[in-house]
């Protein structure tokens, strides 16, 4: 057990769309990342997602509407549901999700991360 300080994780790394994992509970990793730019399309077959943004503003686009997160707020993207996040300055943020989920979900590319850093 340990007291873990965000700030502090998010101070140690820059790279953006490269999740750092900062502890595990039930099966699940808690992630920090930075968000800049546009991610791809994709969809997580077997795990909703949750995105908690810490500063920053995060856009997420669905196939027929956009939702935005300020600091302090989450968005919950339910398993099989098509999305991109977008970043149109840097965002921090703190994902909740399964250990087993890719980044990407269903897409692989040069953004997909299949061995996390842990901070």
């Amino acid at each position: 057990m340990e007291v873990i300080n965000i700030a502090d994780k998010l101070s140690g790394f820059s790279e953006h769309w490269s999740p750092h994992i900062i502890a595990e509970l039930n099966g699940q990793h808690v992630k920090l990342a930075k968000l800049k730019g546009e991610f791809v399309w994709h969809h997580h077959e077997h795990e909703d997602e949750l995105f908690m943004v810490i500063s920053g503003v995060l856009k997420i686009e669905f196939r027929d509407k956009i939702l935005t997160a300020n600091p302090g707020e989450i968005i919950v993207v339910p398993r099989g549901v098509e999305h991109k996040p977008v970043a149109e300055e840097e965002v921090c943020v703190m994902l909740f999700e399964p250990a087993e989920t890719l980044n990407t979900g269903n897409t692989e590319n040069h953004l997909t991360k299949k061995e996390l850093p842990r901070i």
